[in-house]
């Protein structure tokens, strides 16, 4: 079933007899959820003030779309999202719900933060049938209960969305990428000491081929001048080259972003998110194909099908999430974490009906 307003998309969950499987685009099958299909297609903009910075959208407008509303007026999403289909085997468009419900953060979120910082107001429909709002199309944000940031991330467990608020950014004249030739266990180092920089990185992590590459932007003079100065910071670490040509530095970054050099391949895939200081260690254990993002704060791990990731990955602060593979997607909570969230699902879906098994 495929609703097109918020109002039947109420009505849809009020009705439901049983478990409700939400869907967006359908790119990001992740976890085990069960039950009727719902496909949110509440689509289309509906508000943008670009002097304003401002995007009030549909939850189930395609991401491409959102692109290129903001690309006409020189503004952009400013948390770089990633479209996973493509890995995942999925032929579907991504949608700017499944984007938030994911809390999708791409190689930008070193300087401008993750999708929920983004996220400035929302509109969604509870366990219940009831349309919640909350937050609004400015910043400030008085209404006691934060939903929107609680939204992004809860993949679909907690209220299916109706409607998304945004902040945005002005899109950058120019970009550069300085490539410093380093394996991935040995890039950490260099990326903090770009990160560690003044020259205001926008991006840093390590692709096979290139392997350390870290992003400036902005106006062409400064961005020049700052790729200049990281060529000085980064030459201790190996051989440094700079990309300046804007298309060629973004597809570097677009490769990252969509897991590029996974597709098509066998295996598991998983995202560790660690402290970035743990990672050169983590990566041994590993093996496998990796890239690395947030200065190594995030590991994307092709491993052999079967393999215990969890377990390799137990002694280091953080997060493992199985994208592709067998076993649960998430790993268990803590137990004071896993009240917290068993409390909040009772509290918006009473009948736990929405994306039951998603997260485990």
């Amino acid at each position: 079933m495929k609703v097109q307003t918020e109002a039947q998309l109420a009505e849809a969950i009020r009705d439901a007899q049983g478990p409700v499987q939400v869907q967006g685009g359908g790119t990001r099958p992740v976890g085990d959820a069960v039950g009727h299909m719902l496909e949110v297609g509440i689509s289309g903009v509906t508000l943008y003030e670009p002097a304003a910075l401002t995007l009030v959208v549909g939850a189930g407008t395609t991401l491409t779309e959102v692109e290129t509303v903001l690309a006409a007026e020189g503004q952009r999403l400013p948390f770089e999202p990633g479209r996973w289909g493509a890995v995942l085997g999925r032929d579907g468009e991504s949608t700017i719900g499944g984007v938030v419900a994911a809390n999708v953060s791409g190689p930008r979120r070193v300087q401008a933060g993750a999708c929920r910082d983004s996220l400035i107001g929302v509109r969604f429909v509870d366990g219940t049938g009831a349309v919640v709002k909350n937050g609004g199309r400015v910043m400030k944000n008085v209404t006691g209960y934060d939903l929107a940031k609680l939204m992004a991330g809860s993949w679909g467990t907690l209220g299916v969305m109706s409607e998304l608020s945004f902040k945005l950014l002005p899109g950058a004249p120019a970009q550069a990428t300085v490539c410093v030739d380093l394996p991935a266990g040995a890039a950490q180092v260099a990326l903090a000491a770009a990160l560690g920089s003044p020259f205001d990185v926008s991006g840093a992590g390590w692709l096979p081929g290139p392997g350390a590459i870290v992003r400036v932007e902005g106006l062409a003079d400064s961005v020049a001048y700052r790729a200049g100065r990281l060529r000085d910071v980064l030459t201790p670490y190996g051989a440094v080259t700079v990309e300046t040509d804007f298309e060629a530095s973004a597809a570097l970054w677009a490769e990252l972003r969509d897991l590029t050099p996974f597709v098509g391949k066998p295996g598991d895939l998983w995202r560790f998110s660690v402290a970035p200081s743990q990672a050169p260690e983590l990566l041994a254990r590993l093996g496998g194909e990796v890239l690395l993002d947030w200065g190594g704060g995030l590991i994307w791990a092709l491993l052999p099908e079967g393999t215990r990731a969890r377990a390799i990955a137990a002694p280091y602060k953080g997060h493992a999430t199985c994208l592709r593979g067998p076993g649960p997607a998430f790993e268990p909570q803590p137990a004071p974490l896993a009240a917290l969230e068993a409390g909040l699902r009772k509290r918006f879906d009473p009948r736990g009906i929405l994306n039951p098994g998603r997260m485990g």
